[in-house]
């Protein structure tokens, strides 16, 4: 099969204005392309398709998709590259064209962006069907011509990693146990032997390191706690120091003692999204070779109800001797992150950056348009907000004010109380502020990912489910923050 990329002409009832490749394709089939594209309806819109078959022996399956305006740019409106987030759209779509067909190979059209198109083909054929017994066919992406190879692989390489994280959250509960997820991680970091430690930390560690806050809430479950531990030393000088990715690792939520409603419930096998992110950011920086430092930290657990559980009401005392009223059990996240948080301050941190699925207030207040950040570093947010543009997987900055410290340090018992005093307002910033207090680091972003965890049709490259987001902002976020070293 063969993806070609057709740009919208100025005028509406033109004719489309085919990529490089289209116009060479085009002269190979003697000019068939173009009489079948003005013969077959109207002009072809963005995200739409044309599929031609027999055009020629060794494309039987042509499929010539959309890329709306040429040169569109950034889009000051949308926050993110037009260009670029068209091509990953048109070529997803395109390459699931070839799939339906069952053709198990496809050559997709740089369309001037060949980092673009191969996130749009491995993003767009990744489907999570390991526990069926009917699959759909495999389809194999490749470059079509040879001029941007480079640029190609470092777009499979993105994609990959965000394909990883979605295979994490995506898996059942009963199969990514903390243990299972900290082996999936290691494994994939093997073949990186050389400049990547990884530690898995047991109970007896967490308890010794006195994390009293993640201990709470691992004890409602079964399944014993591990904080995973990676150490990706890239730079030249491994001391150099490093930037530190903290991610909620909660493998299953059930609320604890305060139980979600049953229905959704099973959507919590994905609330390890934060550590599913930023491991499989550190795999994919691994993969790049990225020449800087990173360490990623991961508390990982369930929040089960049990005798042992968590009870509405109880104190427990983080890392930091800070003691938390812990008044809804469902609000853990931050028990876990409390602890990491103190932990990642012992690494001299260039920047802290966290990422879990925290609250459903960050869903309420930006869907899932937009990552919600967090941060007391405007040098951090424009690097994330930069690099965001490029991905396409956006972030938006929201408050850290002291208004919503108050609210979570005003406690009856306690140092702090997991939620805020006026529990439904802001829900989304208390969490922010409540991490805030184990946070000493001038450096530090919080990312709440519950907005974009999965996705039904909001994002076209995407299929519906977890979507694994915001792994490539954080990639490109880190290759961003070496560049700014090295100027």
């Amino acid at each position: 099969g063969l993806v070609l990329g057709a740009y919208s002409s100025e005028k509406d009832e033109g004719a489309p204005q085919l990529t490089s490749a289209g116009d060479a394709f085009d002269q190979l089939v003697s000019g068939r392309l173009r009489e079948l594209l003005s013969l077959c309806g109207p002009p072809l819109k963005k995200g739409k398709t044309r599929i031609f078959h027999g055009l020629h022996q060794d494309f039987p399956s042509v499929v010539v998709v959309g890329l709306g305006k040429k040169n569109a740019g950034v889009n000051d409106q949308e926050n993110w590259n037009e260009d670029k987030e068209n091509i990953r759209a048109a070529v997803a779509v395109g390459c699931r064209q070839i799939q339906d067909l069952e053709i198990p190979h496809v050559e997709v059209d740089p369309c001037g962006d060949a980092q673009a198109a191969a996130e749009g083909a491995v993003l767009g054929l990744h489907e999570y069907n390991e526990l069926k017994r009917k699959k759909k066919p495999v389809v194999t992406p490749q470059l079509h011509g040879s001029g941007e190879g480079e640029a190609w692989q470092k777009g499979v390489i993105y994609a990959e990693g965000q394909n990883l994280a979605r295979y994490l959250m995506e898996a059942p509960a009963n199969f990514m146990t903390p243990i299972k997820f900290t082996e999936c991680i290691d494994q994939k970091l093997r073949s990186f032997s050389s400049n990547v430690k990884v530690h898995i930390r047991s109970e007896s560690w967490i308890a010794a390191q006195q994390m009293g806050a993640f201990l709470s809430v691992a004890k409602g479950s079964a399944e014993p706690p591990i904080f995973l531990e990676i150490h990706y030393l890239g730079a030249a000088n491994t001391d150099d120091s490093p930037l530190v990715f903290v991610g909620k690792g909660v493998t299953f939520d059930s609320g604890g003692i305060s139980l979600k409603p049953s229905s959704g419930m099973d959507a919590m096998r994905a609330d390890m999204g934060g550590a599913a992110t930023v491991c499989s950011a550190i795999v994919t920086a691994a993969a790049l070779n990225l020449p800087l430092n990173i360490i990623g930290l991961a508390p990982l657990c369930e929040n089960m109800p049990s005798g042992k559980a968590n009870k509405p009401g109880d104190v427990v005392r983080a890392k930091n001797g800070k003691t938390i009223q812990v008044d809804n059990t469902d609000a853990e996240g931050r028990l876990l992150l409390a602890d990491a948080l103190c932990y990642a301050h012992n690494f001299n941190a260039r920047a802290i950056v966290n990422a879990a699925t925290l609250t459903g207030a960050m869903d309420v207040a930006l869907g899932s348009a937009a990552t919600g950040v967090f941060t007391n570093s405007s040098w951090l947010w424009t690097h994330l907000y930069e690099a965001s543009i490029l991905t396409g997987d956006r972030v938006w900055r929201m408050p850290l004010f002291e208004h919503y410290t108050k609210q979570v340090t005003d406690c009856p018992l306690a140092d702090l109380s997991n939620i805020g005093k006026y529990s439904r307002a802001g829900g989304a910033c208390t969490a922010a502020a409540f991490l805030k207090e184990f946070v000493t680091a001038s450096h530090w972003a919080h990312l709440d990912i519950a907005g974009v965890m999965s996705n039904k049709d909001e994002v076209p490259y995407l299929r519906k489910g977890m979507a694994g987001r915001p792994t490539r902002t954080l990639v490109e976020f880190a290759a961003r923050l070496n560049q700014d070293s090295q100027n």
